[in-house]
């Protein structure tokens, strides 16, 4: 029906006759003379209507915006000093000698070119919402972005193997989503968190580099980088260690940044254990735009009086300290607004100290309430180790460690944007590596493995997963960019003695082994290669390869975070015959009135 896309049509097709197809974007009446805005997926294109063809002026009379139109007409040159610079045919306009209105259409919810509208508004009317120029150049990237990781890998070997969405609910860290088995009464299938454990099966079976781009299942609490359905770019390989699986999946990012938006990642990217990772960054995908670190003092405030220094210091948890430089330009608004920031993490507070003159250790030189419980030696180990000068100050948290490295990390990153800390570098990626195998668990009062179970512990740590489960380090990386994680693997356990003492690290015992993972287990004893992998998020990449705040930004059609759909109004009741057939009955809420009696 069309010779072009609307965004297409160059000053290299003047005086040719031309075809397009789109939707009206903006019509204006210029007395005598129609413009048109034409669109498609490709940009815009001007449309000139005369009054000399009567009966085409006459339909251009009646388009309103978003009609579905087909214009055939002349590309002309615009008048000097008309060009539109911000278009790819903003030197060129068409001539319209036919015009067609393919579909008329209501007026919509919203103007295309609104800025200013809600995100319920933009999700409720979806697939007008998609219709927006940034939303479809959104769209186009991932495209792009998804066709640079199929190119690099097809070129490297790699084959595309689909895995079942209905499998087995195995404990892998997140809710499963369940779904009724209606031939099989009372049992369910899982839609998988990951194809995690097919991919080491097909390892098993030979197919020594796979990789797919598939969606993940995860019951799990939202927030703007989640979501209950999302993409994943999922690789293993076999016979590779974790050099050489990190050294290939560095050249295929690099690849994919280079081939999507133009960007050249350093080269190589930079390494970082996990626990530097914790002392310096609180966190274990650190932003390194941002300059700010976090200084340990916890030994320094062992024996002072401040028992909120003291407390965690001699009590197993963390004391460490944030320094702002010019940071005493802080109001005590200012302060107290971070105050009630760090709370969000389970901080009780946040201490301080103003360096006016950091040649006095005393009240004199250091303004803070908690100087005076605090030693010469204290405040001289703090200044110095900090490196904090006069007009610096000093943020501290206190606590358990978790709690600090939460608390004082998600500081360091909200005062390094906000008040400019930042090595005016655009993309910093990193690894982080040496990954504890195991963390406790407070709440189950158990060992629960830091990646997943199947992750291979370091040489020579096979022993502590008895020993000393918190001291056993695993073959496990993160690829971080700017803060967010956006990849993570390890090399994976293809010994089925291994597995199984990970296992009983877990206090997962031999018959829940057989159940939830007999098949795995069984098919590590038939001569399983070493092997080891990684997985992408491809939303995540996209969103910050767009700038959006949202991964939604970046997914056709994205649930809420209450995991709604408002396009179609799911999750939705069923009839009763639906769940009959899948052998479901509701529990029914029952709703009691209590009078109280006033008086």
């Amino acid at each position: 029906m069309r010779t072009h896309y609307c965004g297409q049509v160059t000053a290299a097709h003047v005086d040719q006759i031309v075809t397009l197809c789109g939707w009206s974007h903006r019509r204006r009446d210029h007395g005598g003379v129609i413009f048109i805005d034409l669109r498609d997926r490709e940009g815009l294109a001007q449309v000139v209507c005369d009054p000399d063809r009567p009966d085409m002026f006459k339909a251009a009379e009646g388009v309103r915006n978003e009609f579905v139109l087909k214009i055939t007409g002349k590309v002309r040159r615009r008048p000097a000093g008309t060009e539109n610079a911000n278009l790819s045919s903003g030197e060129i306009e068409i001539l319209c000698q036919e015009l067609e209105v393919l579909n008329p259409a209501v007026t919509p919810p919203f103007q295309i070119d609104d800025e200013n509208l809600s995100e319920n508004v933009r999700l409720t009317h979806r697939v007008i919402d998609l219709r927006r120029p940034q939303m479809q150049k959104n769209m186009m990237l991932r495209y792009k972005t998804a066709r640079a990781f199929r190119r690099f890998l097809d070129d490297n070997g790699f084959i595309d193997i689909e895995t079942p969405m209905l499998t087995k609910s195995t404990p892998e860290g997140a809710r499963d989503y369940l779904v009724p088995s209606r031939v099989h009464s009372g049992q369910f299938f899982a839609l998988p968190q990951s194809p995690q454990l097919f991919k080491q099966l097909l390892m098993v079976a030979g197919y020594d580099r796979y990789y797919q781009i598939t969606k993940c299942f995860r019951d799990e609490d939202l927030r703007a980088d989640r979501q209950p359905e999302f993409t994943q770019v999922d690789i293993e390989t076999s016979f590779m260690n974790e050099t050489a699986i990190t050294g290939l999946i560095e050249q295929l990012i690099r690849y994919v940044f280079k081939d999507a938006i133009d960007v050249e990642l350093p080269n190589p990217f930079p390494r970082m254990s996990y626990a530097e990772a914790m002392r310096r960054f609180g966190s274990d995908k650190p932003d390194l735009r941002v300059t700010l670190e976090l200084i340990d003092v916890t030994d320094a405030v062992a024996d002072v009086a401040f028992k909120v220094f003291s407390g965690p210091a001699t009590g197993g948890g963390r004391v460490a300290a944030l320094r702002i430089p010019n940071g005493n330009t802080l109001t005590r608004g200012e302060i107290d607004g971070y105050t009630e920031f760090v709370k969000i993490y389970g901080a009780k507070g946040l201490a301080y100290i103003k360096v006016n003159d950091v040649t006095k250790l005393n009240e004199e030189g250091l303004q803070s309430p908690i100087v005076k419980n605090l030693h010469e030696q204290a405040l001289k180990t703090i200044i110095e180790r900090t490196g904090a000068q006069s007009g610096d100050l000093i943020f501290f948290g206190a606590d358990k460690t978790k709690v600090v490295n939460d608390a004082l990390g998600a500081l360091r990153i909200k005062l390094g944007h906000e008040k400019g800390y930042l090595n005016g570098k655009t993309w910093e990626p990193l690894w982080v590596v040496d990954f504890p195998m195991f963390e406790y668990s407070e709440e189950d009062k158990r060992w629960t493995a830091c990646h997943h179970p199947f992750t291979s512990p370091k040489d020579g740590h096979d022993e502590l997963m008895k020993t000393n489960p918190g001291e056993c380090l695993a073959k496990a990386y993160d690829l971080a960019l700017n803060g967010w994680e956006i990849g993570g693997g390890s090399v994976r356990i293809h010994k089925a003695d291994v597995q199984a003492r990970v296992f009983e690290a877990l206090g997962i015992g031999e018959e829940e082994q057989k159940l939830k993972f007999g098949f795995l287990l069984d098919a590590l004893k038939y001569g399983a290669p070493p092997h080891g992998g990684l997985a992408f998020g491809l939303d995540r990449i996209v969103t910050m390869m767009t700038g959006a705040e949202s991964i939604r930004d970046v997914i056709a059609f994205p649930k809420t975070q209450r995991a709604q759909c408002l396009l179609t109004d799911a999750p939705s009741d069923v009839d009763e015959k639906q769940l009959r057939e899948l052998h479901v009955r509701l529990r029914q809420k029952v709703e009691t009135t209590v009078e109280v009696a006033k008086g």
